[in-house]
């Protein structure tokens, strides 16, 4: 096959090839494995840091209604004198005034587990206890090798016989140490507040999130001492008909590099750095079941479906081709997903992470523009390769980076046609009978600079028939001044050929042998054609048909008879005479067509008045050819020697006309 016919086939494979089918198979490959992926415990991490980001944005205000934090904190520390642990009787003490101060619950995150050294000491904090407190217990999973096991610690029974609940206070974490599930325990320490405090809290649920309201010491927090005598610390109101957590809550919340004892990283820890102290996180989960303000994370039932979704689209968007607005489009993608994921998480209180989505969509897009290149790459290593040994180079890059400029099938376009041929190749074969290599070498030499003078001038070779090249110009790409380019073209080749013969002359004179002095004979026509893909469905050439075509041939095979190398049709001279010195020579009807066609040719180094020497010629010529003075003849052969040859032709065709023969 030829390469002008492989790069065709080429064209055509890829503009029909199944791109939809490959996009197809690629947004599924893509959604299966970022759906895998997401499955995994790394990404899931991943999600839930986004989860910190996200659930910032647009965030609900603190409840006014919200518990109120009593700090066992350093200024306490330093009022009470005393080493924590504190004494109970100081915890019976405190409960007691805030019951007297109006609250409505109160929670004690500290475990009473043990029994105080003086007895005294849990006799004073059983009296303080009743239905409205809430002890800590706490919830272990101890792991060996052999086993795992539940451990479950509780207060004293002496202090929950005395009407206090109890709820457990553990929490857990995420695989990166920061809290922000919300504790799955029936019983859970926030849980069990909201109950006594009538508040009738929404049970914790599966895969739920809590959402946070502010750093460490968002909520209004006292400290231990100030409570003990609010009268005098506090203004009036503090704790009246408010819920009150118990707690280790120190002032200067400790870093994520210094940690701390009961303190917690949560999602506001990626930004402010700080730990937030447990009793706080109780507030936060009870403010969050209590208002229904926690965000339920998404099952695989919406996170794959909504990875598979992502990916759709993302096949939609390049489902055309791909280009350098695909980088808007991806950005605008992203973006739309990341304002659903925060429109869910807000609005829907359910966290789709935007994570696995944009993967995804970027997954096909990115695939798919990859797919894209290196397709282009391939057509245009394709259309070079084949084209490279027809078209010039610009042309050829031309075509690669625009290969819609080359129509394939057939298409009319005006063309100049240049056929060229050698003279006497059938005596020189003759000749070289016995060298078959010489000879091949020989022509090679030959069309070579022909070939190399029709491409640097843009323009396309048809074929190569033996010893004669067909090529055109105006296709496959548009070329303004395509007559002027193929008359050019032409004199480039006589120039080369006259180059050649000086070094055969010079080569057989080395040799001491004759030379071989070759000679061409050229024809160019413009006219309309068809070009395109010619031939059957299994083997075809670019090529181009028409009369022009022929014309241009027949140009060719009679410059021969007028001695002339380079003949022109009336529509090239048209053409290219605003370049070049052109002048018509004759009026002849050749073979196969009825119509009678001008011939030119240049007439280069010509003066004005042997051109118009010239035109009278003709003129006498046409109005009656026997009555041509063979005088002016030989002062034109003087005039116009690249002429000479032509106008020996014309005396004896004058000689055969007076003589009654026929013109030769």
């Amino acid at each position: 096959m030829h390469a002008r016919q492989r790069v065709s086939t080429t064209i055509d494979r890829i503009r029909h090839s199944p791109r939809r089918a490959k996009l197809a198979a690629l947004t599924a490959f893509v959604a299966m494995l970022v759906s895998l992926v997401s499955l995994t415990g790394s990404w899931s991490l991943a999600d839930l840091r986004a989860y910190d980001y996200l659930s910032i944005i647009g965030r609900p205000t603190l409840p006014e209604d919200g518990p109120v934090i009593v700090a066992i904190d350093e200024p306490s520390m330093a009022e009470i004198g005393s080493q924590w642990p504190w004494p109970r009787t100081l915890h019976g003490r405190l409960i007691e005034a805030l019951r007297k101060a109006g609250a409505r619950a109160i929670a004690m995150d500290v475990i009473f587990a043990e029994p105080a050294a003086d007895p005294e000491n849990d006799k004073a904090l059983a009296e303080a206890l009743g239905p409205d407190v809430v002890l800590a217990g706490d919830q272990t999973l101890i792991q060996t090798p052999q086993a795992e096991q539940f451990v479950r610690t509780e207060p004293l029974p002496f202090f929950t016989e005395r009407g206090a609940k109890v709820g457990i206070a553990s929490v857990n974490l995420s695989g990166d140490g920061t809290l922000r599930q919300l504790p799955p325990y029936a019983d859970g320490f926030a849980v069990t507040l909201a109950t006594v405090a009538g508040r009738n809290p929404e049970p914790p649920q599966r895969r739920s999130l809590i959402q946070t309201f502010g750093p460490a010491r968002t909520y209004p927090t006292v400290s231990y001492y100030q409570a003990l005598d609010p009268e005098n610390f506090l203004p009036e109101g503090t704790f009246r008909d408010r819920v009150v957590i118990v707690g280790l809550s120190l002032q200067n919340a400790p870093s994520i590099n210094e940690g701390g004892t009961d303190t917690f990283a949560t999602s506001d820890t990626v930004f402010s750095r700080a730990l937030v102290a447990g009793a706080e996180v109780q507030a936060t989960i009870y403010d969050n079941l209590v208002h229904r303000l926690f965000i339920q994370r998404a099952g695989e039932a919406i996170a794959i479906p909504a990875i598979v979704l992502a990916a759709l689209a993302a096949a939609v968007t390049v489902s055309k081709s791909t280009s350098w607005r695909t980088l808007g489009y991806g950005a605008l993608a992203l973006g739309l997903i990341f304002l659903a994921s925060c429109g869910l998480l807000r609005f829907g209180h359910l966290f789709v992470s935007p994570l696995g989505p944009s993967l995804a969509f970027l997954g096909v897009a990115v695939g798919q523009a990859g797919i894209d290149y290196a397709e282009e790459r391939r057509r245009r290593r394709e259309i070079t390769r084949a084209f490279s040994q027809y078209l010039s180079p610009a042309l050829v890059e031309r075509l690669a980076q625009d290969p819609t400029q080359l129509k394939l099938g057939g298409e009319r376009r005006t063309l100049t046609i240049l056929f060229c041929d050698v003279r006497g190749f059938t005596t020189i074969s003759e000749d070289m009978k016995d060298d078959p290599e010489g000879l091949t070498t020989l022509i090679n030499r030959l069309l070579t600079p022909l070939s190399e003078a029709v491409l640097n001038l843009g323009g396309t070779i048809d074929k190569y028939i033996g010893d004669c090249l067909m090529a055109f110009w105006n296709a496959p790409l548009d070329d303004p001044d395509h007559a002027v380019h193929a008359v050019q073209a032409a004199k480039d080749m006589l120039a080369a050929l006259e180059r050649l013969n000086a070094e055969l002359e010079a080569e057989a004179n080395a040799a001491a042998q004759p030379p071989k002095t070759l000679r061409i004979g050229i024809g160019i026509n413009t006219g309309e054609c068809v070009v395109g893909n010619m031939g059957s469905s299994r083997r075809f050439d670019y090529s181009a048909l028409g009369d022009a075509v022929n014309l241009a041939s027949r140009l060719e095979g009679a410059s021969k008879d007028y001695g002339i190398p380079l003949l022109l049709g009336e529509r090239t001279a048209g053409l290219a005479a605003a370049r070049f010195p052109v002048v018509e020579i004759d009026r002849i009807t050749v073979k196969g067509r009825n119509t009678v066609s001008p011939v030119f040719t240049l007439a280069e180094g010509a003066s004005e008045a042997a051109l118009a020497r010239h035109l009278a010629y003709l003129e006498a010529k046409y109005r009656d050819p026997a009555g041509v003075d063979a005088a002016l003849l030989d002062e034109l052969k003087s005039a116009l020697p690249s002429l000479k040859h032509y106008y020996e032709r014309e005396r004896e065709r004058l000689t055969a006309v007076n003589r009654g023969g026929m013109p030769a």
